[in-house]
């Protein structure tokens, strides 16, 4: 069975940094797509960024610049480096392996204030 379990996320200021961890259990993520979404209050859950088993990366454009996956096999977690966050950017972070419909982390609160 897998098992997706996020760090916490925080509060930070507008221009401030954070980063997200996804550790995967169960299998192995390398042979899979995981991918980074968010849902802020009132709006649609939307793809933040992913990265696939050939350690290519996609993003948002909304974060592009701003924000960096990336994975560390030895440990099973993947990354989400989130610099010069902005208020809109405040949202419940889930990982995922594959698409939604895959296995997900519990979701992380990401507050930033401006």
């Amino acid at each position: 069975q897998v098992q997706l379990v996020q760090s916490r996320g925080g509060s930070v200021q507008a221009g401030g940094s954070l980063r997200l961890s996804c550790a995967a259990s169960g299998r192995n993520y390398c042979n899979y797509d995981m991918n980074w979404y968010r849902q802020a209050p009132g709006k649609e859950r939307e793809f933040v960024s992913g990265i696939d088993s050939a350690g290519s990366t996609n993003y948002a454009d909304s974060v592009k610049g701003r924000f960096t996956i990336s994975h560390e096999n030895a440990k099973n977690t993947v990354y989400l480096q989130m610099n010069s966050l902005k208020s809109e950017d405040t949202a419940v972070y889930y990982c995922a392996m594959g698409g939604w419909d895959g296995p997900k982390g519990q979701g992380t609160q990401v507050t930033v204030s401006s």
